[in-house]
């Protein structure tokens, strides 16, 4: 009879991936399976419970961010996130200080402002794009400096 509820319980936690594609309830249906397994072979409920516990917390956390690094290895950029570590020039100079700064990137002109607020970047300069906040490029002088 336990068998039979574990496995009624991995099918419940498949149906809940697949309609949310989350890859959180798959490690739990693992550990179910696990537990139904024990459950044919006549194990007590305390052990089926420690060991469905025990596989899916070990599932979800060493075969989890393998998962989903895998998956999202092909995952297209935003716009957003294809900005980072692309270069730029100093159209107008930057000075956080003074809330100016202008940047040329891939044909579009950012506002920008500089990782630290004490840095000024002159015109003319080339760029690296560090992160953007909101609407605005955080840049860096290329090379670091």
């Amino acid at each position: 009879m336990d068998a039979i509820i574990w496995l009624g319980i991995v099918v419940v936690l498949i149906i809940i991936e697949i309609a949310t594609l989350g890859l959180t309830t798959i490690w739990f249906a693992g550990g179910a399976l696990a537990a139904c397994i024990a459950a044919l072979f006549g194990a007590a409920l305390p052990i089926q419970a420690a060991l469905f516990l025990v596989v899916s917390i070990l599932l979800l956390l060493f075969t989890r961010p393998l998962a989903v690094r895998y998956l999202n290895r092909n995952r297209t950029l935003t716009n957003v996130e294809s900005m980072i570590g692309r270069e730029g020039v100093v159209l107008e100079a930057i000075d956080n200080l003074k809330a100016r700064g202008l940047v040329r990137i891939g044909g579009m002109e950012w506002t920008a402002r500089t990782e630290r607020d004490q840095d000024a970047i002159p015109e003319g300069t080339v760029v690296e794009v560090v992160k953007i906040e909101g609407v605005k490029a955080i840049v860096k002088r290329k090379g670091g400096n």
